[in-house]
């Protein structure tokens, strides 16, 4: 297959599987703006969209390595292989209000490591990806280049993104955003210094974990969850 993006067979067949995805998903989401009278129906509909995510990317995954398990949000599925895909609808509560900073997040796991991760925000078409010792990278139509995490660590000079946890003291910019997949991104691209949540489910940070790493920055998990460029103290 002519390649994508660059990274392996592997990667950019995972990409080419967001890609097809993310076309019903935007049709979802002009939906979803028309709902915003019935929070209720609008919720519904977002379910709905994320389980045909569930559904229509599968089929498309299988073929890249077709014994290996599933682990979403709603599904837990064994494979025939120590391979499994992790995908999750991140940010699915802005996709409810209309709001288009959601994200697909999509890793491979092969023994217990994350080999491939993906993190496709489907309004804008922009990717974050990694692979295993090869590097993060941000991909869209105009821009294709490596990230590295910011290189700041005075509290006064920092960004830092939170979920769910007090912002943490000095900090002189704090961000709540509702989507974890791209927040961990951020970090990874510097455009967060560090992002700090309570525990998410595993399905929602496994491909911004790897990112993370990939672009030169630490992640613990913990009490709490904390990704960084590994100069801040939080």
């Amino acid at each position: 297959m002519d390649l994508l993006i660059k990274g392996s067979v592997e990667l950019n067949k995972m990409f080419a599987a967001l890609q097809r995805t993310a076309i019903g998903l935007r049709h979802d989401f002009g939906e979803v703006e028309n709902l915003q009278q019935s929070l209720r129906g609008a919720r519904d509909f977002v379910a709905k969209a994320a389980a045909r995510i569930e559904e229509s990317i599968l089929s498309d995954l299988l073929l890249v390595r077709p014994a290996a398990g599933l682990l979403t949000p709603n599904v837990s599925r064994d494979g025939e292989s120590r391979d499994e895909f992790i995908l999750s609808l991140s940010g699915a509560a802005n996709f409810v209000r209309g709001n288009s900073h959601f994200a697909i997040s999509l890793a491979l796991r092969s023994f217990d490591e994350t080999k491939i991760a993906l993190v496709y925000s489907p309004i804008d078409e922009r990717l974050y990806y990694a692979e295993s010792g090869a590097g993060a990278y941000v991909f869209s139509t105009f821009h294709s280049a490596r990230i590295r995490v910011s290189n700041l660590s005075e509290p006064a000079d920092l960004t830092v993104s939170v979920n769910d946890v007090p912002a943490p003291r000095g900090v002189a910019n704090i961000r709540c955003t509702g989507c974890p997949a791209l927040d961990l991104a951020w970090v990874a691209a510097g455009k967060f210094d560090a992002y700090v949540s309570t525990p998410l489910d595993w399905a929602e940070i496994a491909a911004g974990e790897l990112i993370v790493r990939e672009a030169g920055g630490k992640i613990t998990m913990d009490s709490d969850l904390v990704a960084s460029n590994g100069k801040v103290e939080l």
